[in-house]
């Protein structure tokens, strides 16, 4: 099979990998609580190496606080450290959000921008922030979020041979709809979490093990399932 063959039968597996979790989770939306692009900025900050749980137990106080950028740029350091302490690594985020906020007063009026370029100017901000606040903020697909969950799925489903987050979203970009972009995210997140954990997977409670070359059911077989080597997915993307 040429490698069109074989890329296009991987696009069409990814549509039914994403068929299928809608069905299983049709309610696919972000779990930080906000009320403002700054808020969820902000929340999608402390949520690194966090739980959003964590971060919506504290994000109320924090945000009656200080509310919007300008307020957080001229906020005392040691109060919102103080604020943020039970997220982790307190210290930093605090930093990175005083800093982002203020270059948001300071260069963009005060406003969350719409850019990504934009968006990477600010202290604390990646790819994968940027990608969720256009996203929710704003209704702009512009990439794919790829934090442990989704690099780790994508990866056991043989959607991508790549390790670094920029790779695998390169892959997931050509391979899914330009509106699913966020939400196949969110759906990865909550199948990680509850059925394809990274110790113990549940491939026989999984409704995606058929499509999968890493299920460890007898009645699998991987070499069904159509997979790309590295050497082959560069090739196709490039095409």
């Amino acid at each position: 099979m040429s490698i069109t063959r074989k890329w296009a039968a991987l696009q069409q597996r990814s549509i039914e990998i994403l068929i299928r979790l809608k069905r299983l989770y049709p309610e696919a939306t972000c779990t930080l609580n906000y009320e403002t692009p700054v808020q969820l900025l902000v929340a999608t900050i402390l949520s690194a190496q966090c739980t959003d749980d964590r971060v919506n137990q504290v994000t109320p106080a924090l945000f009656a606080r200080f509310p919007d950028a300008p307020a957080m740029a001229g906020a005392q350091i040691e109060e919102l450290e103080k604020l943020v302490r039970s997220t982790g690594f307190y210290r930093n985020k605090a930093k990175n959000i005083q800093g982002a906020c203020f270059k948001i007063v300071e260069k963009f009026g005060s406003k969350v921008p719409k850019r990504m370029e934009e968006l990477l100017e600010l202290p604390g901000v990646a790819r994968k922030t940027a990608n969720v606040v256009l996203a929710h903020a704003y209704g702009i697909n512009q990439g794919v979020t790829v934090d442990t969950h989704v690099k780790r799925l994508t990866y056991r489903l043989g959607l991508t041979v790549e390790t670094d987050p920029v790779r695998v979203e390169r892959d997931l970009i050509r391979l899914l709809p330009q509106p699913d972009w966020e939400n196949w995210s969110i759906r990865l997140i909550y199948h990680g979490r509850a059925v394809c954990t990274a110790r113990n997977p549940k491939c026989d409670a999984c409704v995606l093990a058929d499509l999968c070359p890493a299920a460890t059911l007898p009645q699998i077989h991987s070499s069904n399932v159509t997979t790309l080597k590295s050497s082959e997915i560069k090739s196709a993307a490039k095409s």
